[in-house]
């Protein structure tokens, strides 16, 4: 059994959010990465392909996502599922939004058309 304190929690900072690691291999042994964003009003993160799936659920606020060319809009409460290797953009909504993340351990992110890959802070 692992407990992992949030005092203990690892918090990255990015141009467009913050992430804040509540769960992942670096911090006791999980096959599975747990995180939180937090984006302010407007705030755009980066077009991205990440070659695991992420679940996402809204805890508060809105967001917008732009999947391989789709556009869709989350609310608090809602969840979405987004599969590997697609294109992705969040967009935060006039209020901003918290959400709670989750993917496999170690899944690797880059830009599009780039081979290029990266392990994020928040999943190592």
């Amino acid at each position: 059994m692992t407990l992992i304190r949030l005092a203990d929690a690892r918090r990255t900072e990015t141009p467009s959010a913050v992430m804040t690691t509540l769960a992942s291999p670096s911090q006791g042994g999980a096959t599975r990465a747990l995180w939180r964003v937090e984006m302010q009003p407007g705030s755009q993160g980066p077009a991205h392909v990440i070659d695991a799936e992420q679940i996402w659920t809204i805890l508060a606020g809105e967001a917008a996502v732009e999947q391989d060319g789709e556009q869709l809009s989350l609310a608090e409460g809602d969840t979405l599922i987004l599969p590997a290797g697609s294109t992705r953009q969040v967009t935060a909504g006039p209020g901003g939004f918290t959400a709670i993340v989750t993917a496999p351990a170690g899944a690797q992110a880059g830009t599009p058309g780039s081979p290029d890959r990266v392990v994020p802070p928040w999943l190592a």
